[in-house]
């Protein structure tokens, strides 16, 4: 039996902005700003997002603790940390405006913590030459979302909590609406706009150890891709190097990278600091290789090189493999990361109280004074979908994206703190981007109530049998398949998940849901599990492609970098049969400009924070 569109619940909006963690506010923020008329829907309550968890600081060339620092720094920092994979005018982009999202945060009334003479202080972390993440001490995502969501609020941005979207709508090409639904209720609801800004972020339930929470499911890289926009450098996985690992109970969950910051180390079951024998060639003139020269950094020597523990994420994740694997992990199958032995008490408490008690509360471990278990947990997803750097709009037309659910930015590694920036100034762009569009439409755009009538079939298919594949089921299994798409990974596991995920997908046309739409959460998680096949399959199909190891991709059967593949993305696409297209893009040649500063040697761009 069909359903009269007029009978749903239907919201007009300009712009629908779908995520309402900091990207998708900062992107709501800004089409406000743009007297753009904004909606935006949360899958979950608002300040529910997933960017609390980045605790460390937000990168960007401010200049407050080291006057050397500047854009161009920040910008060949985050091309040697993505492998030279990165998008140049993205990477440019986020490098040149980071620095007054920031101040623009800041003047919104985010507390940062500050350095003796009254600036915003920074921190160091991985893959960043000067100190440069700003800070509240590990509490910066949730500072941010603060600030954005208290800002936001009085915007006149219109918000739809508890909300999940399952379906982009069409006028020919262009975005015109998006179908979803109520998740307490079950009810289905209908929202017509001229432009959607996706910025749900990442796909991390994919993966069995992950510090992502149950939103994490994939939902805009599959929705983008339905409605035919392109994924890119799906392959690009990152797995953060320290997540806790035990109790059970809390394995996977984030232990920010600034304790190392903050001069704690990583030490295997002997007591060896071992991450002095895992410096890579490329980062060798920037990183000390001794404890004496690694804390003359910590301790302000701007001569010094930073400590080996401040390495890129792929880096220090695949060294603590490296050494579980050769028998020296912690008691639980990871390594131990020390600050107890480097700071007092009161310092570790002042500058990272959420680790303190996350602890205490969940693990038992009084940081003061114990050595914390850690190991690498899936935490980022550098691929998503395909936008142009300036816009942030994909190929279809309306259809602009923002955050982690997007690719690019971070080429084949994401170094900490570029995130947080990244969604301030990428959800920045997205809003500017919108209003440009959307200023340029010349006629008004419809709904067809036959793609209303097919979304609202298959979201009650799951309802509709009496019985078939249990969902929970079904996502254990998923899970499984991906320990093959692994922080390491082989071309037969790769191809063994690709064949497993082939077998899933009757299994997921059969899904069932026992009971009614309201108040089910087995219902919920049937819904979920399109989106992450897809993105699994994406994930593995293009880690099949690249053969050899770059950043976060790492294939044992083609160890190394390879200059051949240093110059290409994997793009993915929804063929007209329905099938997962995948294929290679030969990028262009790099400004010139770009270019000269990636590669240079730093001498050549310090100069105070006015470069």
């Amino acid at each position: 039996m069909s359903i009269d569109i007029n009978e749903i619940e239907t919201f007009d909006h300009d712009v629908v902005v779908i995520g309402a963690g900091g990207a998708g506010l900062r992107a709501a923020i800004e089409c406000s700003a743009q007297s753009l008329n904004t909606g935006m829907i949360c899958k979950s309550l608002l300040g529910k997002a997933h960017t609390v968890m980045a605790e460390g600081g937000a990168a960007a060339s401010l200049g407050h603790t080291d006057d050397r620092d500047n854009w161009k720094v920040h910008f060949r920092d985050t091309m040697r940390g993505g492998k030279f994979l990165n998008q140049w005018r993205m990477a440019e982009l986020h490098a040149r405006h980071a620095a007054d999202r920031v101040r623009e945060l800041e003047e919104w009334g985010a507390v940062f913590d500050r350095t003796a003479d009254g600036y915003i202080n920074q921190r160091p972390f991985g893959g960043h030459r000067y100190p440069r993440l700003a800070h509240t001490g590990d509490r910066t995502g949730l500072e941010m979302i603060r600030t954005l969501q208290d800002h936001g609020i009085h915007q006149g941005i219109h918000i739809h909590q508890e909300c999940t979207a399952l379906k982009l709508l069409k006028d020919d090409a262009r975005i015109s609406g998006v179908f979803g639904y109520w998740r307490e209720t079950g009810r289905f609801v209908l929202f017509r706009t001229k432009a959607v800004i996706m910025s749900t972020g990442g796909a991390g339930k994919c993966w069995r150890v992950t510090s992502n929470s149950w939103e994490y499911t994939g939902d805009g890289m599959e929705m983008a891709y339905m409605a035919g926009a392109e994924l890119i450098d799906m392959e690009f996985a990152q797995f953060h190097p320290t997540g806790m690992i035990w109790p059970l109970s809390v394995r996977g969950i984030l232990v920010t990278e600034g304790v190392r910051g903050e001069g704690g180390v990583l030490q295997n079951s002997d007591g060896d600091r071992f991450m002095f024998n895992y410096t890579p060639e490329r980062f060798k003139e920037e990183t000390a290789d001794s404890p004496e020269e690694a804390q003359k950094w910590l301790d302000g020597d701007t001569s010094a090189r930073r400590p080996p523990e401040l390495l890129t994420r792929d880096v220090v994740a695949k060294a603590i493999l490296n050494e579980v694997e050769e028998g020296r992990g912690s008691e639980h199958g990871g390594a131990y990361l020390d600050i107890a032995s480097r700071r007092d008490p009161d310092y570790i408490k002042r500058k990272l109280p959420s680790m303190y008690h996350q602890f205490k509360e969940l693990a038992e471990v009084d940081i003061t004074k114990e050595r914390m278990e850690v190991g690498p947990t899936l935490h980022y997803m550098m691929g998503g979908i395909a936008v142009d750097g300036e816009t942030q709009m994909t190929s279809v037309p309306g259809l602009f994206a923002c955050g982690e659910c997007t690719g690019g930015m971070h080429g084949a590694n994401r170094l900490g703190g570029n995130s947080l920036s990244d969604l301030l100034v990428f959800g920045w762009l997205s809003g500017l981007g919108a209003k440009e569009y959307i200023s340029q439409l010349t006629r008004p755009l419809s709904i067809d109530s036959d793609d209303v009538e097919l979304a609202r079939h298959a979201a009650v298919a799951p309802l509709n049998r009496e019985g078939g594949e249990n969902p929970y089921v079904l996502h254990e299994e998923l899970q499984s398949i991906m320990n093959d798409v692994n922080i390491v990974r082989t071309g037969a596991g790769l191809q063994r998940a690709i064949d497993a995920i082939e077998e899933l997908k009757p299994k997921l046309d059969n899904i069932y849901a026992v009971g009614s739409s309201q108040y089910n959460p087995g219902w919920n998680q049937a819904l979920s599990m399109r989106p992450m096949m897809i993105v699994a399959e994406a994930v593995a199909r293009s880690a099949l492609i690249r053969e050899e190891s770059r950043g976060a991709h790492t294939r044992l059967d083609f160890e190394g970098e390879r200059e051949e593949w240093g110059n290409i993305n994997i793009v993915v696409r929804n063929a007209e049969d329905g099938s997962m297209e995948v294929e290679q893009f030969t990028r262009d040649v790099p400004p010139e400009h770009l270019a000269e500063i990636a590669y240079s040697n730093l001498d050549d761009l310090e100069g105070g924070i006015h470069v």
